[in-house]
């Protein structure tokens, strides 16, 4: 199975549609750009699991990472297979997945419906919503020069929402701060598993850098990251208090607030420098 990253056309992202507005007082009749919102279904060995709502671009990415931080599989070497298909309702991704994770998958005897912005909804059990993570052991430690680096680059690669104003963006960034893969999406969640799809899908080491959101850091994202080994996740905006003690937990540094020469740090302060 060719599993390599391809990319999606950019058209199926936004598209333009007519407005009328005001601007300084004055009635607009033009045009402008909206980010696509579309129902997307994960099916795994032929199953539906999941319905979420999302940019209807980079589908592989976002279902090989929702896969992994879902707890669904363990490694991408045990997606077998996956491709995408359109209908008129939506886009299906059409995973196959090893037996055994096929089968604690039947047994975890969940079926969620997302939205935008969604985490846990639909979770049907608070064991699962509060499933444990495996703990991390990091072995790089970070600056807040990096981390200003990161944020300063930021806003500037976000090409989706230069367009529309309407996305998130989950960045994976060196250990110096360069950001190396970017993913966007109406969803903050969905952002940040097509991210950790694409780190598996390019075979890159998520424990060798760091991770930046344009959202705040609420406990799933603490999950996902973790699952997916980061071991630094900074967020633009606040965090939860349920998010730090995820974080503290399971190893995982959480920073919030990232923005210029500000930081704060909630977790795991020893292996992140405040110069």
């Amino acid at each position: 199975m060719d599993m390599s990253v391809k990319p999606m056309p950019a058209e199926l992202s936004y598209r333009c549609v007519e407005v009328v507005g005001l601007r300084a007082g004055q009635r607009l009749y033009g045009q402008d750009h909206v980010a696509e919102e579309a129902a997307v279904a994960l099916e795994f060995n032929g199953i539906s699991h999941a319905v979420m709502l999302a940019t209807p671009v980079e589908l592989e990415d976002f279902a090989c990472g929702f896969a992994l931080t879902e707890g669904i599989v363990d490694s991408l070497a045990q997606v077998l297979d996956c491709d995408v298909s359109a209908s008129a309702q939506g886009y299906t991704v059409h995973l196959r997945i090893a037996a055994g994770c096929f089968a604690r998958l039947k047994d975890q005897r969940r079926n969620l419906t997302g939205r935008t912005g969604c985490g846990l909804c639909g979770t049907e059990s608070l064991a699962h919503a509060l499933r444990p993570v495996r703990p991390l052991a990091p072995r790089c430690s970070f600056t807040a020069t990096a981390l200003r680096c990161a944020e300063a680059s930021l806003r500037g690669r976000q090409g989706l929402l230069s367009v529309t104003g309407a996305t998130h963006a989950a960045a994976w960034c060196s250990a110096i701060g360069q950001i190396a893969l970017l993913r966007e999406d109406v969803g903050r969640h969905n952002a940040l598993d097509k991210l950790i799809g694409a780190l598996l899908r390019s075979k890159t080491d998520p424990s060798r850098g760091f991770v930046v959101v344009t959202s705040r850091a609420s406990v799933e994202m603490v999950q996902k990251a973790a699952a997916a080994g980061i071991g630094l996740l900074a967020a633009v905006s606040g965090v939860t208090g349920l998010a730090v003690d995820v974080a503290q937990h399971s190893g995982l540094t959480l920073a919030g607030f990232v923005r210029g020469e500000n930081v704060s740090i909630y977790s795991h302060p020893q292996r992140f420098e405040l110069n």
